[in-house]
């Protein structure tokens, strides 16, 4: 089978680009005399960097590392924030500014003023430091930084956790140095003259100012595509491996994350020049236009709608699960909505099924004393037991607000919509397994027994959560349905079936999509507003609300077949 899944999506870009340390060091040796301020973010490689900058011979080369304020006492700065807990935190309110010692800050400005020559600093809060001539930063994406974390080519924030676990590394990162430094990159934004990339070792690449707004405008205004990622897991399957061509020496892919900007890559193709950075930085930049004004009143700069594969074909069960409520995710992790999902079918095999709801009357003292013990290693969990086990087919919709029990069982591939905080699910059973590092899971049924809804039983689950779809409107060659999510959600999902051009409109809201069937479509402009985009089967697309109405039709293979879209969007 021949994948057409497009892995490197990219948007085609008219700027300035440059490639390579000779190319890069050449443009900023323009001004003989320059103050250069090289800012960044967490997980670049410090030592490419020092070294390469080098090349600039300054008269003064300070790092803002050495001007922080001890590891013993960042620790003690962010203790409150990273917690006990193996997995959860506190989301941080820190500034850069706390990490800074005043008086090593006012020693290296001291030095600064008193030199003629070239000084550069590089680091964290550079810009800080010094007024510079020349403001480059350097970004990394989230997804590449775990990659670093987990090869221990990464360390924190002021610390140097690289030899700590993976998960340790990744909550510090989250509840607290990704945040400090996304405040502080949102402050300096227009203060940039030069964006460096530097995913790939060794191949950086440079862009403009110019060019950085030039991309920030046309992605805004435009159908666009973040660049995807996958990751294995203990109950990972088959099915994304063939359908998208991944690396076939891989035991398998859980996971596939194809629209959380926050972790995933936005792509700029200038002259041939691919240009990679941080998606999150067209919702910081633009959050009005790609969110809408209502959405982004309710939600500031957060993306919060999320799209992702969980692929169980030839695999195992997802641990059974459940997500806190609101006002638990606010009281013990500082945040101001929770992971509200549903599970919308792509395929299944004749056997598949989830995990969704209590059974009728279930004893709640007998299901958490065995729940308890079983996360003891005392007994096995019969999940049946206690658990609706309900078959599902191709295009079933089943909704998952927070506080209700469930799982993704084998041989299915599961569209996971949901709202965006990611990491807060309690695994109350995960079926004797281990993780792949070769150790059990966190299992986390103290926090879970706190937010289990009881109320969501069979009765409940087949009238509110199971295909709850309605039709809202139909024409010759197409029927729009609406299949969620839940009256406690704020996400809407539409599905749209259609063999003719389809009119959508945005409606002052985001919209996220995915063509769940059919080979290829077309999203166009009514008025030629925005260029075409072509989407394959499975390809997760954004619409910012800006683009207003848009058009989608079969396209390519498809032309004259019918095809199907779901749709997501924030209920306003």
């Amino acid at each position: 089978m021949v994948s057409t899944y497009k892995k490197k999506p990219a948007i085609n870009l008219d700027g300035f680009a440059v490639k390579g340390w000779e190319a890069i060091i050449a443009v900023l040796t323009k001004q003989s005399n320059s103050v250069i301020a090289v800012d960044c973010y967490t997980g670049i490689s410090q030592d490419e960097l020092q070294t390469q900058l080098a090349q600039l011979k300054p008269d003064i080369f300070l790092q803002t590392s050495d001007l922080f304020i001890s590891e013993e006492e960042v620790a003690a700065l962010t203790d409150r924030f990273m917690t006990e807990d193996t997995l959860f935190g506190y989301i941080s309110n820190i500034t850069l500014d706390e990490y800074v010692d005043g008086k090593k800050l006012k020693s290296a400005r001291e030095a600064i003023a008193a030199s003629s020559g070239r000084v550069l600093v590089l680091g964290p809060g550079a810009q800080s430091v010094v007024d510079a001539d020349i403001l480059v930063y350097a970004d990394m994406p989230r997804w590449e930084i775990q990659q670093r974390m987990r090869k221990r080519h990464a360390k924190g924030l002021g610390i140097d956790n690289s030899n700590a676990p993976f998960s340790h590394q990744y909550k510090r990162g989250l509840f607290n140095d990704w945040r400090v430094l996304d405040k502080h990159k949102r402050s300096i934004y227009n203060r940039v003259d030069y964006w460096l990339d530097t995913v790939v070792p060794n191949e950086p690449k440079m862009i403009d100012r110019q060019t950085f707004y030039a991309g920030m405008d046309k992605a805004a205004a435009s159908p666009l595509r973040v660049v995807p990622f996958f990751d294995p897991a203990p109950w990972g399957g088959q099915w994304m491996k063939e359908e998208f061509a991944l690396d076939a020496s891989k035991v398998n892919y859980g996971w596939g994350f194809d629209c959380v900007p926050e972790e995933n890559s936005l792509l700029f193709d200038i002259d041939n020049v691919m240009f990679e950075m941080p998606a999150v930085n067209l919702v910081y930049i633009k959050s009005g236009e790609v969110l809408g004004k209502p959405v982004e009143a309710r939600f500031g700069k957060d993306f919060p709608i999320r799209f992702d594969f969980l692929d169980t074909v030839g695999g195992g069960n997802l641990s059974l699960q459940v997500h806190p409520t609101t006002q638990y995710a606010r009281d013990h992790f500082g945040l101001h909505y929770t992971q509200d999902e549903s599970y919308y079918i792509m395929d299944a095999k004749d056997d598949a099924h989830v995990y969704l709801g209590f059974k009728k009357d279930v004893d709640r003292d007998a299901v958490i004393d065995e729940l308890e013990k079983a996360e003891r290693g005392e007994l096995v969990f019969d999940a049946e037991k206690y658990v609706n086990k309900i078959p599902t087919k191709k295009h079933d919709h089943f909704l998952i607000p927070a506080g209700t029990i469930h799982c993704s069982g084998t041989n299915a591939v599961v569209l996971e919509i949901s709202s965006t905080p990611n990491l807060f699910t309690f695994k109350l059973w995960d079926w004797q397994r281990l993780g792949l590092d070769g150790k059990p899971r966190p299992i986390n049924v103290q926090r879970g027994k706190q937010v289990l809804d009881w109320n969501c039983d069979t009765d409940y689950a087949q009238a509110q959560l199971v295909n709850n779809v309605q039709i809202v409107d139909k024409g010759d060659g197409w029927v729009e349905e609406k299949t969620g999510l839940h009256k406690s959600e704020f996400i809407e999902t539409r599905r749209h079936t259609f063999s003719v051009p389809v009119t959508h409109d945005t409606q002052d809201s985001v919209n996220v999509l995915n063509l769940v069937d059919g080979d290829e479509i077309i999203v166009e402009s009514p008025t030629g507003a925005f260029e075409p985009i072509i989407i394959h089967y499975a390809e997760t697309f954004i619409i910012p609300a800006a683009v207003g109405t848009y058009r989608i039709r079969p396209h390519g293979a498809s032309t004259g077949k019918t095809c199907m879209t779901i749709k997501a969007s924030v209920r306003i």
